[in-house]
């Protein structure tokens, strides 16, 4: 079988114009081979907020973006050649990119944080795509495509943040804010093992899906405003283990009542404090409490494969919840989907259609 040599892709052509609206489409050569790269055939790509992110230039990247910058992060598919001096991997196997290609384990560095996809460089919203081999794990066999693209950005976030430096064990408690991306993965996480989840959301629609996931108490946050004194009673006073803050300003000071003492509140949104007044009152909350705050930035090649161990355990409780899939051509509607807030859990691109 001959290898392709084009392949067709999304970009914004406007250096310095970033809208959503102004993607485009065009046919990009596939660049040559290196001997430790291998070249992978897109099948699905799952969008997350951070891709509606650049559009809106609030999203910090390092660098400068790239000239025609290929959008998104999050990619899953198979493998038609592979570099001559790769030897991990062959053609044929299906395989998931790190967002960070070159984050292979321990910490982050600032050179690493430039090989961040759909940002720093080039990303994944693309029918073929070459890849470094130390940036690839394998899709565990219970997972298709779609759900396995869902993984790259929001399940490793959600991962790293309950699995990091003082991992979440049984009789934990977690809040959950939301029930985006992250937010369900945290939530199919903490039940895989054996914490007792708290969900909040708008929609009890929304809180319906999280109860059947395995959250314990749901609380709809515009019937009970103060749901940081909910989340209190619930826990005898005490308060929860951790958080997975992803609602920035707007949430953080609750989410530091809520927590309990030395407990762990894991920031996922984009933080801006609206006035030193407030930033004053949140770190006083934080320091009065000895609460850890944690900015969770993806993970590592390592974590998603300790990730993938445990998913592959519990294949039912931790399998990713897909709220639709578009076709390639529908991308933009994609994009509009998820700016709408209206799903539950991902929206995925089917780049190919065999």
């Amino acid at each position: 079988m001959s290898l392709p040599t084009t392949t067709k892709e999304y970009y914004f052509p406007e250096p310095g114009s970033l809208a959503i609206e102004s993607l485009k489409v065009k046919e990009s050569p596939i660049p040559p081979l290196k001997a430790n790269e291998v070249l992978v055939k897109t099948h699905a790509v799952s969008l997350q907020y951070r891709d509606l992110m650049p559009g809106n230039a609030t999203y910090p990247t390092p660098t400068k973006d790239p000239e025609d910058l290929v959008p998104c992060s999050d990619m899953a598919g198979e493998i038609l050649a592979v570099g001559d001096v790769v030897t991990k991997w062959k053609v044929g196997d299906r395989v998931c990119a790190n967002l960070l290609l070159d984050h292979v384990h321990g910490n982050l560095s600032a050179e690493v944080r430039q090989t961040a996809l759909g940002g720093a460089i080039q990303g994944v919203l693309t029918q073929y795509r070459t890849f470094p081999a130390h940036s690839l794990v394998a899709i565990p066999e219970h997972l298709s495509y779609e759900e396995a693209s869902t993984l790259p950005c929001a399940a490793l976030t959600a991962y790293n943040a309950l699995m990091g430096p003082v991992q979440l064990k049984a009789g934990d408690t977690v809040l959950i804010l939301g029930t985006g991306g992250v937010s369900i993965f945290g939530l199919q996480f903490a039940v895989a093992s054996g914490a007792t989840v708290i969900v909040t959301s708008s929609s009890d629609a929304k809180l319906e899906i999280a109860k059947k996931l395995g959250a314990a108490h749901a609380i709809n946050y515009n019937k009970t405003p103060a749901w940081d004194e909910e989340v209190l009673k619930l826990t005898g006073g005490r308060g929860v283990t951790h958080v997975l803050e992803v609602g920035g300003t707007g949430t953080l000071e609750k989410s530091l009542n809520a927590v309990d003492f030395h407990g762990w509140v894991h920031l996922i949104g984009i933080l801006r404090a609206k006035s030193d007044a407030e930033l004053a009152t949140i770190l006083g909350r934080a320091f009065f409490k000895s609460a850890n705050l944690r900015g969770i930035l993806v993970g590592s090649v390592t974590q998603f494969q300790d990730m993938l161990k445990l998913m592959s355990a519990n294949p039912e409780t931790t399998r990713p919840v897909i709220d639709r899939v578009y076709t390639f051509d529908q991308a933009l509607d994609a994009y509009a989907h998820l700016q709408s807030q209206a799903h539950v859990g991902k929206v995925v691109i089917k780049v190919s259609e065999n």
